[in-house]
């Protein structure tokens, strides 16, 4: 293991700014002001993941692809673990459930919110993509049907990989509690993804506890704590 795999683990200060959401299966829409905060450069890697858990979850692994078969519920432990690596304050609660807090006033790692995220991912530019998507996205048709090592697509205006494509990303969201219940929020496609996931505006779901090849997570800070 690469024992500094976390010092490459790049966050990236992301400005605030409202962002537009909107839901395919509901046909509804809503905005949000976001807060500036500061993002991972690229998801969570299988290296800073191991350093942090001793782990090494991945279905296929290596040291620099995302760390991928990991729950939202494996995603929030792994955030609490890494701040207090790191002597920060803990941002969630209660993680021994689904019904997990969030303290906001803590300075330490988190899942971004469903609004961060895509406020993020599209780094001021309003169409589905933030550029051609075989440059910016490892999907299906360019994929060779397996994940690939973070950063090697072109970053977005703001200097983050992998928005979309590679693996979806858990946002710390509730997607739909009243349909879904516990269900979270996914975000940006996947390697085995056909084109039309890889959008900006995609939002998937699944419980917190499910794990699948394909779905990995990046961390946030918010910039008032750091």
């Amino acid at each position: 293991m690469d024992v500094n795999a976390m010092a490459r683990e790049e966050m990236i200060a992301v400005p605030p700014g409202r962002v537009t959401l909107s839901d395919r299966r509901t046909q509804r829409s809503w905005q949000a002001d976001v807060a500036a905060f500061r993002l991972g450069a690229h998801p969570v890697t299988q290296a800073a993941y191991a350093q942090v858990t001793g782990e090494w979850p991945s279905t296929a692994q290596g040291e620099r692809q995302p760390v991928e078969s990991v729950s939202w519920l494996d995603a929030v432990l792994y955030c609490n673990s890494r701040s207090r690596h790191e002597g920060l304050t803990p941002a969630y609660r209660q993680v021994d459930s689904e019904s997990v807090a969030w303290d906001a006033s803590a300075d330490g790692y988190r899942l971004p919110t469903e609004a961060e995220w895509e406020h993020a991912c599209r780094a001021g530019t309003a169409g589905a993509r933030y550029g051609p998507l075989d440059e910016i996205a490892w999907h299906r048709a360019n994929s060779g049907e397996r994940i690939h090592e973070v950063g090697g697509r072109r970053p977005n205006a703001w200097g983050l990989h992998d928005m979309l494509g590679n693996v979806w990303e858990w946002c710390w969201d509730v997607y739909d509690a009243e349909v879904y219940k516990s269900y979270r929020v996914l975000r940006g496609g996947g390697w085995f993804d056909e084109p039309w996931s890889c959008r900006a505006s995609v939002r998937r779901r699944s419980h917190p506890t499910f794990r699948i090849d394909d779905v990995g997570f990046r961390v946030a800070r918010s910039v008032s704590t750091v």
